[in-house]
């Protein structure tokens, strides 16, 4: 498999928000540069793990079932990708946020656990 070439070289990533621990990211972010379409926190998986998941919202189910477009990163490095995400950040685990309309503002929607049945 080939070595991801990431939108943003890790020498360009800023402390934009720092100190919130690990997250899930799709390569349609990192990779591909889309913005977060789509974000909710669940109850971390490891101590440093921040609960954090990141998707832009165009990812279909195969995508995701291919563990290899998903990888484990520093919150500060998504908020690099998408400074957007910043205010959102100490929201409690449950909450869920999707970006709509015209401006692209994120807005609270309900959260739906991933179905672990499947996994």
């Amino acid at each position: 498999m080939p070595e991801k070439q990431f939108k943003i070289p890790g020498s360009e990533i800023k402390p934009l928000a720092e100190g919130h621990g690990g997250c899930f990211a799709t390569d349609m972010i990192t990779v591909d540069g889309q913005k977060v379409g789509y974000m909710y926190r669940e109850k971390p998986d490891f101590p440093e793990d921040s609960g954090w998941r990141f998707f832009s919202g165009q990812e279909s189910e195969a995508y995701l079932e291919d563990a290899g477009h998903t990888a484990i990163y520093d919150v500060n490095t998504i908020a690099n990708y998408d400074p957007g995400i910043i205010a959102l950040l100490d929201a409690p685990v449950g909450s869920a946020f999707e970006r709509r309309g015209w401006f692209g503002k994120f807005v609270a929607v309900p959260f739906e656990p991933p179905d672990e049945a499947d996994a």
